[in-house]
């Protein structure tokens, strides 16, 4: 009898394609911690990382606000990963998608996840973008600026397509195909940003630590359109800069898989391989091209000098950088768009993963067309965070206060209703309130995001406990 369940469990897992879409993960395709320290360092040390290191200096911070800033701030988003998103994921082994269905409901999530997939499309498709600076310097393409927002050569258009059917093909492999390739060119990415940084470190004429200090010194205004960014702006953006992949919870879909929740440590990987040598080693190339001659031509016109990550590599590595580019924009593409292909799966469950996510990154590919996502990073990711963040409060908080409250888990489950209207209220309120705040007062988005996701678990509970008991 057992052998036979086997033989039928085995059977839908074969249907399924292997990623249990609406089903908890099964203990035998459980992994190890190793396959996410792959995962997480190829995908942090990746494409973002060419442009946020330069974006920093665009934004006029200074050493210790950067250096100290980004050592507390990473280690304040392997924590939360770590004791948040993980212990949820290995306890219910569901993608964020249908756990969120459980609570909301049907028709609600296929909004959220509508949001959720395009958000995933577009920063996907800046990661497009990246590579694309690459792949185009053969072609002696003409690289984008800062305040480009369209294509701006047919050339362009070609490259950016060709990256983009490419990298959709591997990422609607699934989850083997996109970890395997992690694991397979982070070590070449990680290898290319140590070396570079070096590199830049010579040509800027560093040899001693006053002289490294000195490169950012006590900062200094931002460019043109830029926000200057400060200690806190540096702490709280990179604590929320993966704000809706750990306290939003998408990452629910990646560590379903773990064995443990103390895998959620691989993580660390990411944030001080990535979003610390790399975005330290990315400012460095940037710093080396603000005093070339063609910089301070931008410069005296007054002018924002382009952040093209490809030129900026090659510059200091040669073809060890094109190669780098090209594969960091890939690392950080294939899981986003696999992610955003599990998101328009909750919308159209009966298309397969192979399927959504094609879709997932054709549309990923026309927003890579379009360099304002990639030249406008900084805040277009504290404004995804800022407006996914809050969902994952929703499943954080009736996980671990649930029964202290006395409310029902799963309530839109258990109660067949489509449409969880505390759900919906909690989400509408604490965004409505902190976004008008931003607005109206200029505050930084990421300064709110905290506050918002704590407003609207707290506002999930009292709602829930209310109308629960009503029904």
């Amino acid at each position: 009898m057992d052998e036979k369940v086997e033989v039928i469990k085995q059977g839908l897992e074969d249907n399924n394609g292997g990623e249990f879409e609406r089903e908890p993960v099964p203990s035998s395709k459980l992994k190890g911690w190793k396959s996410f320290v792959g995962m997480y360092a190829g995908e942090h040390a990746a494409g973002t990382e060419f442009m946020i290191g330069p974006l920093f200096l665009t934004a006029g911070v200074s050493a210790f606000d950067l250096i100290v800033g980004l050592l507390l701030g990473n280690l304040l988003a392997v924590l939360s990963w770590r004791y948040l998103t993980s212990e949820v994921a290995v306890k219910n082994r569901l993608t964020l998608y249908y756990q969120l269905e459980k609570i909301a409901g049907r028709k609600l999530v296929i909004g959220y996840n509508l949001a959720n997939g395009i958000l995933f499309c577009f920063l996907a498709g800046s990661m497009i973008t990246v590579s694309a600076t690459a792949v185009g310097i053969p072609f002696n393409l003409e690289m984008p600026k800062l305040t480009d927002t369209m294509p701006n050569s047919g050339m362009w258009v070609a490259i950016v397509l060709v990256i983009g059917i490419v990298i959709s093909l591997i990422a609607s492999k699934g989850y083997e195909t996109v970890s395997k390739a992690a694991n397979w060119m982070s070590p070449i990415i990680v290898l290319a940003f140590f070396v570079s940084g070096i590199v830049a470190l010579n040509q800027l004429g560093v040899d001693s630590v006053d002289k490294f200090w000195a490169i950012w010194g006590d900062g200094g205004e931002p460019f043109k359109g830029q926000t200057k960014f400060t200690f806190w702006h540096v702490v709280i953006w990179s604590w929320f800069a993966n704000g809706a992949m750990h306290i939003g919870m998408s990452d629910l879909s990646v560590f379903r898989f773990a064995k443990s929740a103390k895998s959620g440590w691989a993580t660390a990987a990411g944030m001080y391989v990535g979003h610390y040598m790399a975005w330290i080693a990315a400012a460095l190339l940037y710093a080396v091209y603000l005093k070339s001659p063609e910089a301070m031509g931008y410069l005296n016109n007054g002018e924002a000098p382009p952040v093209a990550p490809g030129p900026l590599a090659y510059n200091a590595i040669g073809v060890l950088g094109i190669v780098a580019v090209v594969l960091a924009g890939w690392t950080t593409a294939n899981p986003t768009i696999y992610r955003a292909g599990l998101a328009f799966q909750g919308i159209m469950p009966k298309l397969s993963t192979f399927w959504v996510t094609i879709i997932a990154g054709t549309v990923a590919t026309i927003a890579g067309l379009f360099p304002a996502f990639a030249m406008k990073l900084l805040g277009f990711v504290a404004l995804y965070g800022f407006i996914l963040s809050p969902f994952g409060a929703i499943i954080v908080f009736e996980h671990f206060f649930a029964k202290k409250m006395g409310i029902t888990k799963n309530y839109a489950e258990v109660a067949g209703i489509k449409f969880n209207m505390s759900v919906f209220l909690a989400w509408l309120i604490s965004f409505g309130l902190f976004y008008f705040i931003s607005v109206q007062f200029d505050v930084f988005l990421s300064f709110v995001t905290l506050p918002a996701w704590l407003l609207c678990g707290v506002l999930y509970l009292v709602f829930s406990k209310y109308t629960q008991k009503s029904n």
